[in-house]
């Protein structure tokens, strides 16, 4: 464009008759960056992955303009310590935050950081997690801990203030203002919008509080699982929605249905004012009377605990939908669509009832794996389908290739960019994982591991030295163990070499696992 053009295009912008005209008219090299993740959300439960319970089609948006990722993994599935990694690109034992107890560092060096540096606008809105005040955010509006659904709690730039409103709906307001209100407008922007649900307890938003509620919804073909095939780790765990999923925490009792005593719910009814209790009671009551008089035992039982616990994890899904729907309709409306690299994923995978489970820990696949779409007009081709294994300890290095920053000299990921935009590239023939949170709520032991595109290899550890082995081709369900299957005694012997060299790499060692253990109790 020469000088005549660039004059008579201001003067345009000017009057208006442009649209969707930048008030800046320098051309913007960097991309702006929209980072969404929500909360406990499994791949199963987003259309564009072809299971069928629900309708994401504001999250499809970015899965069909761009590309969706069939073997998106985390480092260690259980929320804060997740976050530690997308933050950092550190694996956990680097970045000090190994499960959801210890605290956080803020003053080591993360991705957020890095933009701020190099010109980037930053914010942070919704559920972040850890604990703190973040760093490396020219604006942060985020639920404190946990968070609440309904009149939740926000901390915006360290003041904490309630708000009248549902969290999902509350979330995307705020992510909106900022985009439109907040922030300089002469600078790319990073943005992480993060949402609290679909995590437990699962409140539903007053629209939805009837949806899917006629409709009864296909079990896993292995619910019942006995857990046959397997090590004491999968036999001992306490994630089964048979025996574990309670009144109080998962299920939308004000009494439980035996003892007549209110339940912890009764904390979320408190905080609802009256026309949202009034709709609570009005939706889930009658449903109430009717199981207690029912009195289902067993099977008939856990069915139906399934059953009101997918419908109402769908449900929150769907307000979750609905915010990334407003949010890319911002971008388009304001011409900032082409520039703008939009990521949806989870802080990890999770059970919607597959081997009787919810929750998430194990390095099986429905926690292991969690989603990820990626839009970028520029250089993502339409409809691209990545199998390659990635991680979100790739997330930041990824980022940080597209604005064009140097990654911190600690960081452990590698930029997936090359994937992304079809060129020529060698990549990763395995991935490691490590948990660390036990003995602690829903006990699932200590483990880590390695997993090729078909072989996985898992050590349990601490109070139990436990191996297993699944051939992901043949047991996609992952219901049999093969280690020490002689079968598999080569396939076995190379992925124990494997393992090894991952750990001497990510620099997690027996020493260092060691130093992370419990003091054991005589």
């Amino acid at each position: 464009m020469n000088k005549t053009n660039i004059v008579f295009t201001l003067g345009l912008c000017s009057t208006g008759l442009v649209p969707n005209c930048s008030a800046n008219p320098t051309v913007q090299k960097q991309p702006n960056i929209l980072y969404i993740m929500s909360d406990d959300h499994a791949y199963q439960a987003i259309s564009a992955y072809g299971y069928g319970l629900n309708s994401t089609p504001n999250i499809d948006r970015i899965a069909k303009g761009g590309a969706i990722f069939t073997k998106a993994f985390v480092t260690n599935s259980i929320s804060a310590p997740s976050r530690a990694v997308m933050l950092t690109g550190k694996f956990s034992h680097l970045n000090g935050k190994i499960d959801n107890r210890g605290g956080f560092n803020w003053d080591q060096n993360s991705f957020p950081k890095l933009l701020q540096q190099n010109g980037y606008q930053t914010a942070l809105i919704g559920k972040i997690h850890l604990d703190g005040l973040p760093q490396g955010f020219d604006y942060s509006n985020v639920l404190p801990g946990q968070g609440q659904y309904y009149n939740p709690d926000f901390i915006e730039n360290g003041v904490k203030k309630q708000y009248h409103g549902y969290v999902t709906t509350l979330t995307t307001q705020f992510a909106l203002d900022w985009l439109d209100k907040k922030r300089d407008k002469s600078k790319p922007f990073c943005m992480l919008y993060h949402q609290k649900a679909p995590h437990r307890n699962w409140l539903p938003e007053e629209k939805y509080l009837n949806l899917f509620e006629d409709k009864e919804f296909p079990f896993p073909e292995n619910f019942f699982d006995d857990y046959s095939g397997r090590t004491t780790a999968a036999h001992t765990q306490e994630m089964e929605i048979t025996k574990v999923m309670t009144w109080g925490n998962d299920m939308k009792f004000e009494n439980d249905p035996y003892t007549g005593e209110p339940t912890p719910f009764v904390a979320n009814l408190n905080r609802m004012d009256d026309q949202q209790r009034a709709a609570w009671r009005a939706a889930y009551n009658p449903k109430n009377d009717a199981f207690i008089k029912a009195k289902l035992q067993g099977r008939e039982l856990a069915k139906w605990k399934y059953q009101r616990y997918i419908r109402d994890y769908l449900k929150c899904i769907q307000s979750v939908d609905d915010g990334v729907g407003e949010v890319l309709d911002y971008l388009d409306k304001n011409g900032l669509t082409d520039n703008t690299i939009v990521v949806y994923t989870s802080d990890q995978g999770f059970y919607l009832g597959e081997h009787g489970w919810f929750d998430k820990r194990f390095m099986y696949e429905e926690s292991f794996r969690t989603p990820l779409v990626i839009r970028y007009p520029k250089e993502i081709k339409p409809g691209t389908v990545i199998t390659q294994m990635v991680q979100n300890l790739d997330f930041a290095p990824t980022l940080l290739n597209y604005a064009g920053v140097k990654p911190d000299k600690g960081m452990q990921g590698e930029s997936f960019r090359n994937l992304l935009n079809g060129k020529s590239m060698k990549w990763r023939d395995a991935i490691y994982y490590h948990y660390y949170e036990y003995p602690a709520e829903h006990a699932v032991k200590r483990h880590y591991g390695v997993r090729t595109d078909r072989y996985k290899l898992i050590h349990f550890y601490y109070d139990v030295d436990e191996w297993e082995m699944f051939d992901l081709e043949k047991d996609p369900h992952e219901m049999k163990s093969v280690y020490n299957d002689p079968a598999y005694a080569e396939i076995q012997a190379k992925l124990h070499k494997k393992l090894n060299e991952l750990r001497v790499k990510y620099k997690d060692t027996d020493e260092v696992t060691n130093s992370f253990l419990p003091v054991k109790k005589n």
